[in-house]
């Protein structure tokens, strides 16, 4: 059980740390506050609030994996190596994608709403 409570421990000290340190995951963050209090406001469906629920989490899932590949590239060879910044820039490509899903979807299912004002 002790095991158990360390491993959370670790895992909320990285957390902590990602959310303190990279610029990009705190604004992805503040978006995603804004779209959860958006969909209070309209009372979007559960189905709605799963999908976006998922994007947010898949979101920051991504970015923090990118953290973690870049801190890790960086200890292993310098920022200059090729093959560094080519894993390094393809991390940062998959963020990407999912920030435009996440925005895909956030439009699919905002747009109705504010077509309603």
């Amino acid at each position: 059980m002790i095991r158990l409570f360390k491993s959370f421990a670790y895992a909320f000290r990285g957390l902590g740390k990602i959310f303190r340190e990279e610029q990009n995951l705190q604004a992805h963050s503040l978006v995603a506050i804004m779209v959860i209090a958006l969909g209070f406001i309209f009372k979007i469906q559960s189905w709605q609030w799963c999908a976006i629920l998922i994007c947010v989490a898949l979101v920051i899932l991504m970015e923090t994996a990118n953290s973690a590949i870049e801190r890790l590239a960086d200890a292993l060879k310098p920022r200059i190596h090729e093959s560094v910044m080519a894993a390094k820039d393809i991390m940062a490509a998959a963020v990407l994608i999912a920030a435009l899903l996440a925005v895909a979807v956030g439009l699919i299912i905002f747009i109705p709403y504010f077509a309603l004002i």
